[in-house]
């Protein structure tokens, strides 16, 4: 009598005849290395009412235009894993501030923020080259140099005055105000930014209008 291996797979009962490969060994490598790559890009953030991780919470795991329906205030958050982008104002506007994996009682007073956070979007992670485009002034113009690496001073580096304008090419980006990754910053991912009042389709970023960086940083796959 010819006997069946019996598999369990993913709550699924397979029957495997001798000699033969069950469904998950038949899996191509490709396939299990997206599956991998899909669970490194999930993220989980969770936000508190009070300082000290007290009060009502709200766990986010994905993009949040208006945390006002599920808080009526934020003063504390854990992240749990992923990097994230929070805002002050609905609708990813108005000022930026980057999180990774950690814990923040009280990130008003670490930020120096005046206002809660109002909406969130998680970072994917990117795996591979970085590459950018910086340019002196608005509309692509002035003086242009192509950066593959962090830069803290832009005038030291390259004689820049400012930054008004850029195009990300590959990777995801922060760009910071001041020199040596200080002041408002701002997340950049692929794509051609004119001006930086505008970004990513998302209108008119409150408090961003007439902005300048000076120093730029890459987000790594190591702060994931």
């Amino acid at each position: 009598m010819e006997l069946a291996i019996l598999w369990v797979w993913s709550g699924i009962k397979e029957r495997v005849k001798p000699g033969r490969k069950s469904v998950q060994e038949q899996q191509p490598a490709a396939q299990l290395a997206n599956m991998s790559t899909t669970n490194m890009n999930r993220g989980k953030i969770v936000f508190y009412e009070d300082r000290n991780f007290q009060g009502r919470s709200y766990e986010c795991s994905s993009d949040c235009s208006d945390m006002s329906s599920y808080l009526s205030r934020c003063h504390s958050c854990r992240v749990e894993s992923g990097c994230w982008m929070l805002y002050n104002h609905n609708n990813y506007m108005g000022n930026q501030y980057f999180m990774r994996r950690g814990e923040y009682p009280d990130y008003m007073q670490h930020f120096g923020m005046s206002d809660c956070i109002k909406s969130c979007r998680m970072i994917a992670m990117h795996r591979g080259n970085y590459r950018m485009r910086i340019y002196e002034r608005e509309n692509f113009g002035g003086q242009m140099h192509e950066m593959m690496n962090d830069c803290d001073n832009i005038t030291d580096h390259y004689r820049m005055s400012k930054c008004q304008s850029c195009n990300v090419m590959e990777g995801h980006w922060l760009m910071y105000e001041q020199p040596h990754f200080r002041g408002r910053m701002m997340y950049m991912r692929p794509g051609e930014y004119s001006n930086f009042s505008m970004g990513m389709g998302m209108g008119a970023m409150g408090g961003m209008s007439g902005m300048r960086f000076m120093s730029m940083r890459r987000i790594m796959d190591s702060w994931y």
